[in-house]
């Protein structure tokens, strides 16, 4: 276990016990909600491990490093956006599947556009979209996103190549 992990968990177990001397039915109460909360997430956390396995294990590290790594620039921002486009992740598991790509050779250039269209374009419910606010707002929101995202991307890029934040 690391030291920021323990450190981590010790002032979680302090602010427990402080808790639990000040109210104990407050702290009772908070326990259960975050049991139900577990519950309720564990399925999700799985799948993020299933998912990041399966991607590990099945997905050549060259072949990612050669579609969306850093030496492919903007050809390879393109090619993560319109998959996080297309694609309907949620989020839980977008973030730690995008770190994974990042170990396994993407760019972080291709992961901000990734994450970005993932959580801001939605393709999948275009046609939802579409019949409930109407084509052209629709179309225009998306295309908008995805200018968006492309402008972030580029901007994550430039920061990281004078403050690289991922080594």
């Amino acid at each position: 276990m690391s030291a920021t992990a323990i450190a981590i968990d010790s002032l979680v177990i302090i602010c427990l016990l402080v808790s639990f001397f000040k109210s104990r039915e407050k702290t009772k109460m908070a326990l259960r909600v975050a049991l139900n909360a577990m519950r309720r997430l564990g399925p999700s956390i799985l799948a993020v491990i299933i998912i990041i396995g399966l991607m590990v294990g099945f997905i050549p590290p060259k072949w990612i490093a050669s579609a969306i790594g850093g030496e492919r620039g903007i050809l390879g921002m393109v090619i993560a956006a319109l998959l996080g486009s297309v694609l309907f992740i949620p989020a839980l598991i977008a973030f730690p599947l995008a770190r994974s790509l990042l170990s396994l050779g993407a760019g972080v250039m291709a992961m901000s556009a990734f994450i970005t269209t993932l959580t801001m374009i939605g393709f999948v419910f275009l046609p939802l979209e579409i019949r409930e606010l109407g084509r052209r707002f629709a179309l225009i929101r998306n295309g908008f996103s995805l200018v968006v995202a492309i402008i972030v991307a580029l901007a994550i890029g430039l920061l990281h190549r004078f403050l690289p934040l991922y080594p």
